[in-house]
């Protein structure tokens, strides 16, 4: 059973950006909707906590940082416009658009919560949906979206929870990462941002001549709705989300250090040679087994296992890789919106998966479809990635791979330091997330959503077979 968490809120405010000159106010402001953000026009919200612990010894009272939070997080938005702003569908647009006009503001909730503050930040299992109270919701209607909220969740005396919440039809896991690093920075160093936690906007240089953009939003729309001739005028901006999962799923993190990759590295290498010993035309070098690929790797084959279900079901994993450099022509890597790629591989049957040499099996596949966008390029068939996804048989097994260690999420110092833990409260019942390790060692923390028993077996299985390697 979940501790005690009693909270309250205390205040809700509306955070303008503020102009740098106020004779110079800021004007309106808009952007197009890509092919890229369309493909992700109906995902669920992005939503990221950030757990700070506070000494008691702090010098600064509550009052003056939460003061500080907000003037800071009004210079920070002067860059991030969009954020203040809305995803709406002008009626002489085919498509909506992002758009902030002066007087939008962004909605920040100050709370405050009884719960204890150290289990929230620890990495032990807890309920998955024990930290819904800390997230705030967007404002969404029949005619706009809000494209950011914040809350700020204070635990007297500890620390506190700085959450946001993204549409990601704006933006992905990048941008919303730049703008937590941006703000933390003018928090604890004052404008103006270094260039490359300044957002870079120009979107003239993603080409779409197949007409992606309106392809996926049809799809979309249709997905969604029972009247597709009028589904524009029908809460469009509602996204397409899972419910909060049941008391009895729980959610927790795992950690991979640099000397258990390397081991998963030579094991899996040591595989693939007694599988190949009669095969001459195999080469070890061929296998492209980078850090990420091994964790990722390890991580799924550990769930299959973990899980129930008919050994017979089919095992699908889906890659996102970062279009940002792979792009003809590419873009800046502080490029803001969706820049980002979903990429669906099969792993094979759970009984194959669950084999002895299955983390083999699934590194060498998952290292294959990198190669594969790598030589053909990440928009290879594009046109068909929303509707393979919906030919996968019901009774299969997916596994998203989600966010990565090269966003340094951890680096967001609002000037107390490190965050304690970093939840991607969004990682729900089909996802895991990998990021960085918050002692900057290189190693791998891994974030996931399981019922109970399963995630007992998870736990003992990810540590188990690491040891027997």
């Amino acid at each position: 059973m979940a501790p005690p968490n009693s909270i309250k809120i205390l205040k809700i405010s509306h955070i303008p950006p503020q102009p740098s000159d106020p004779h110079e106010p800021i004007t309106e402001f808009s952007l197009p909707l890509t092919f890229l953000d369309t493909f992700c026009f109906k995902f669920p919200p992005i939503e990221c906590l950030f757990f700070y612990s506070l000494k008691s010894s702090d010098p600064s009272p509550v009052a003056s940082t939460l003061s500080k939070l907000k003037h800071s997080l009004s210079l920070t938005l002067k860059n991030f416009l969009p954020l203040a702003g809305n995803l709406t569908w002008p009626t002489n647009s085919p498509k909506p658009i992002i758009l902030y006009k002066p007087g939008n503001a962004v909605s920040l909730t100050v709370a405050e919560s009884t719960a204890d503050f150290h289990h929230f930040s620890s990495d032990h299992a807890r309920e998955a949906s024990e930290s819904r109270s800390f997230i705030p919701n967007l404002l969404i209607n029949d005619m706009s979206s809000s494209i950011m909220a914040l809350q700020i969740t204070l635990f007297p005396n500890t620390g506190l929870c700085i959450a946001a919440t993204f549409h990601h039809a704006v933006l992905d896991g990048k941008s919303s990462a730049m703008f937590i690093k941006s703000w933390a920075y003018v928090t604890k160093h004052n404008p103006p941002l270094l260039p490359e936690l300044t957002p870079f906007y120009d979107r003239t240089a993603i080409k779409d001549p197949k007409g992606l953009d309106t392809l996926y939003l049809d799809r979309w729309l249709a997905k969604t709705s029972s009247d597709s001739g009028r589904s524009r005028l029908r809460r469009p901006f509602d996204h397409w989300s899972e419910s909060e999962p049941p008391s009895d799923w729980v959610r927790s993190t795992f950690h991979l250090t640099l000397g258990e990759i390397e081991k998963l590295r030579t094991w899996v290498l040591n595989q693939w040679e007694k599988r190949n010993e009669q095969a001459n035309d195999f080469k070890t070098s061929m296998l492209r087994l980078s850090s990420f690929v091994l964790a990722s790797a390890h991580v799924l084959t550990t769930m299959v296992k973990a899980a129930e279900g008919e050994v017979s079901r089919k095992v699908y994993f889906v890659v996102s890789a970062d279009y940002r450099r792979r792009l003809d022509p590419p873009l800046p890597e502080n490029y803001f919106g969706n820049c980002a790629g979903c990429h669906l591989g099969y792993a094979g049957e759970a009984r194959e998966v669950s084999e002895e040499g299955g983390t083999a099996i699934v590194a060498a596949k998952i290292g294959d479809l990198i190669k594969r966008w790598e030589k053909k390029g990440v928009l290879e068939g594009a046109d068909e990635r929303l509707k393979r996804w919906g030919l996968l048989e019901p009774e299969s097994q997916l596994i998203a791979i989600t966010w990565s260690p090269q966003l340094g999420i951890y680096g967001s110092d609002f000037g107390w330091g490190r965050p304690e833990k970093v939840e991607i409260a969004s990682v729900r019942r089909k996802s895991i997330s990998l990021m960085e390790s918050r002692d900057g060692s290189g190693a791998f923390e891994v974030g996931l959503v399981l019922k109970k028993p399963e995630m007992d077996r998870f736990g003992s299985l990810f540590g188990t077979n690491l040891k027997a390697l």
